[in-house]
């Protein structure tokens, strides 16, 4: 009896390509990566018929990945915006605009952040920074806000806190109440989902106590150890700036700490909280940071992207896409074979 059906055609060269890269494929115990128990007895490759979705604002996101709010109001934001809202259609993400702030006064840029068309089924919110916020609500101005929520049919609105680097910022303003209050004032005035977020140090317990016990949609994490913004205020500032407060850009939360955090208030008021998620973010690398952090919170949770989702939209939608369907593929893989450790 023939068996030539059953002879794979490219044996030979790939046992070849084996002994020629054996040696090259040797790795070190001490870049072992410890957050994961590798469980190959009990699952096969992914299904591909997996749900992997989630809801949010009553949009759903076919891969718990968001795409952290990024760029606005210069001439390559465009392209990057278009890419990204591409990206998001495609593959099922959610995305976070840039700073909308120069659009409350001036749409002379509002093309780079038109977008709801190129991604009418995926969550697109915008986004303002607290002390907007609070003048604002203070001059009692706030339909400007809900116009351009309905300009740009945007699912809803971040808002950023960024109290150290408004402080570092050479043209930052001045934060003159506490921002829980604006965002508890804002809460009461708007019917329209709200994601609070940091840009690079995080928050400590007390912050994010407030914050889940409160009616919005997410917390994004926006932890030290991704893009810092304070950081990069001081990268603008002069020489004597930059030595004086260099040291404040190390302040703030690790992803790490901030699951802590959280698990700790969840499980201590549970009947308190009403924040529907959690966004990690932060010097999310890559899938097995964002499968390791969402695992480990005991919450609805998704993870962000920023730096690298704003790297490969530069370079072109040909790049982002592969990027994202390799994320997309690791992530299906680590939730099949891999099995995180607890946060301690």
């Amino acid at each position: 009896m023939s068996h030539s059906k059953n002879i794979d055609p490219t044996a030979s060269s790939r046992k070849e390509d084996h002994i020629k890269l054996a040696f090259e494929s040797a790795v070190s115990s001490a870049l072992q990566d410890n957050r994961f128990y590798y469980e190959p007895m009990l699952s096969g490759h992914p299904n591909e018929k997996e749900d992997f979705s989630v809801s949010i604002a009553g949009k759903r996101m076919k891969f718990p990945i968001w795409i952290s709010s990024m760029t606005g109001g210069t001439a390559r934001a465009a392209k990057i915006n278009i890419n990204l809202a591409k990206a998001c259609e495609k593959f099922g993400l959610g995305m976070g605009l840039g700073s909308c702030r120069q659009l409350l006064s001036n749409r002379d840029r509002f093309d780079e952040f038109d977008i709801r068309h190129l991604m009418p089924s995926a969550p697109l919110f915008a986004n303002l920074g607290i002390a907007q916020l609070e003048t604002m609500l203070a001059d009692n101005t706030l339909q400007k806000l809900d116009k351009l929520i309905d300009d740009l049919k945007a699912d809803g609105l971040i808002i950023h806190i960024n109290p150290l680097q408004e402080w570092m910022q050479p043209e930052g303003d001045k934060i003159k109440q506490s921002p829980i209050v604006s965002i508890e004032s804002l809460l009461e005035k708007v019917s329209y989902p709200i994601i609070v977020k940091e840009v690079g140090q995080g928050m400590g317990p007390k912050s994010l106590e407030t914050l889940l016990k409160l009616p919005i949609e997410a917390i994004e994490f926006g932890a030290h150890g991704g893009t810092n913004f304070s950081k990069l205020e001081l990268l603008r500032a002069n020489k004597t700036q930059l030595e004086a407060f260099k040291s404040v850009a190390n302040i703030g939360h690790s992803p790490n700490e901030m699951v802590q955090f959280c698990n700790e208030i969840i499980k201590s008021n549970k009947e308190y909280i009403q924040c529907k998620h959690i966004i990690v973010s932060g010097g999310i690398k890559d899938f097995l940071d964002g499968f390791y952090f969402t695992e480990n919170v005991n919450h609805s949770s998704i993870y962000a992207q920023g730096s690298a989702m704003l790297r490969f939209a530069l370079e072109g939608e040909e790049a982002l896409f592969e990027y994202i369907e390799m994320q997309i593929e690791g992530y299906k893989m680590a939730k099949a074979l891999l099995s995180p450790k607890a946060i301690k």
